[in-house]
């Protein structure tokens, strides 16, 4: 399993999952389809489906245009509001995508249908990844417009708190700096924050998202602020 960071928009991050074998592929959150398609011919690869894990715009814009452009696309979300929407996903429920393995998890607060994605290969050596969306940031959550801090507590602790701890996390956005920039502000002593920001301002933003393996990698730098 190949992952193709995509940096878009002001400061997003859409995603290209490859099954080697077959050169069939998934992408995540694919806001911008012009983008996409050219990392899509780039790989000479298959666009099977789109996961897509909230409704906004920034996430979930490309859908219709993908749908027109590639007959037979199949786009897995848990919220009717996601544009091109063919199969509606619940929480825990299993998707297979070649030798690719989905878990879909319910994280309900940034809206009431997030959805989460947890991706991982049978007896494949690479760490599985999830596909946090606007849940899970580094160093941060996603605003709670339809939601509780309850649920994102929950959604935080023991939906993908529970996760391998190996798991590697693709984010929607990339507000590392300034994440942490307020963690520091709220904890001003705290050094494990200093190390962390000192790092993210350092240049290493681009080796949270790579994943392990031949060719995956960031195909645009990721943004960063500070």
């Amino acid at each position: 399993m190949k992952v193709k960071v995509i940096s878009v928009l002001e400061d997003n991050y859409m995603y290209l999952v490859i099954e080697e074998s077959t050169r069939d592929a998934v992408a995540v959150d694919a806001a911008v389809p012009k983008r996409l398609l050219e990392i899509i011919r780039k790989e000479d690869v298959v666009l099977r489906a789109v996961l897509t894990t909230h409704h906004h715009w920034d996430h979930a814009r490309g859908n219709e245009e993908l749908a027109r452009l590639c007959p037979g696309l199949r786009v897995y979300g848990a919220d009717e509001r996601i544009g091109a929407l063919t199969h509606k996903v619940t929480h825990d429920q299993e998707l297979t995508f070649g030798a690719i393995r989905v878990r879909c998890l319910f994280t309900p607060c940034h809206t009431s249908g997030h959805m989460c994605y947890f991706m991982w290969e049978d007896g494949s050596p690479d760490a599985p990844a999830l596909f946090s969306g606007d849940t899970l940031f580094v160093g941060g959550c996603g605003r709670f417009f339809e939601g509780t801090a309850e649920q994102m507590y929950t959604n935080l602790t023991q939906v993908l708190g529970t996760l391998p701890k190996e798991t590697k996390v693709f984010c929607g956005h990339e507000c590392t700096v300034r994440n942490l920039k307020f963690a520091l502000k709220v904890e001003p002593e705290n050094e494990i924050v200093k190390k962390k920001l000192a790092w993210a301002k350092g240049g290493a933003l681009a080796e949270v998202h790579r994943q392990d393996g031949p060719g995956g990698g960031v195909e645009d730098p990721p943004r960063r602020e500070g």
